[in-house]
């Protein structure tokens, strides 16, 4: 597996994992997972453990507490909101000026914001998979590096937060690796 295909892999894990609780079977399938020693195969392991201890109802609950809650969520994973304090501002104006050139629409029946955090980390995995056409460096360094790794630490400390913690780590220990790819991409005139 190229290591394009394994970032766009993970992008779309992280990606998967926030728009909406794993049922069942994918929890079956994260309980399987094996980590190697680095840090950041530690974070996978992690996961792959609490997969196994959980119940898709205890998750889903989870999921709702942190992300939509009663009148709303424990976190707001929105670009607009991390970046200004509000929602709907000016970095999701931004972003969907950068989806047009892209040529990135909506879909339809879609109604979720498009800087919520789990759209971007699958506009990143499409880019990295080639499904997209748009520079990557460029768009993470613009709608993903200046607020992600601090979403992932507020989720990792968030009070409902038992399954979504080692997410939150495999999440931020994820954003770091790419942050100083591109960085050194950047310094050496490759990856984009």
């Amino acid at each position: 597996m190229s290591e394009e295909q394994l970032r766009a892999q993970h992008y779309g894990f992280l990606a998967r994992l926030l728009s909406e609780a794993p049922n069942g079977e994918l929890l079956g399938q994260i309980a399987t997972m094996a980590g190697d020693e680095t840090a950041f195969g530690q974070a996978y392991g992690a996961l792959a453990r609490k997969a196994a201890q959980v119940s898709p109802e205890a998750v889903a609950n989870e999921h709702f507490e942190l992300f939509v809650g009663v009148g709303r969520g424990e976190l707001l994973p929105y670009a607009s909101f991390y970046l200004t304090g509000f929602l709907n501002e000016r970095p999701l104006a931004e972003l969907r000026a950068d989806l047009r050139v892209m040529g990135v629409e909506r879909a339809p029946g879609r109604y979720e914001p498009e800087d919520h955090i789990a759209f971007i980390l699958e506009v990143m995995a499409q880019l990295a998979r080639g499904e997209i056409a748009g520079n990557q460096a460029r768009f993470f360094d613009k709608h993903i590096g200046p607020w992600a790794a601090q979403f992932f630490d507020d989720l990792a400390i968030a009070p409902s937060a038992d399954f979504y913690r080692p997410v939150a780590e495999i999440g931020r220990q994820f954003m770091d690796i790419e942050a100083r790819a591109f960085a050194l991409a950047s310094a050496s005139g490759s990856r984009g």
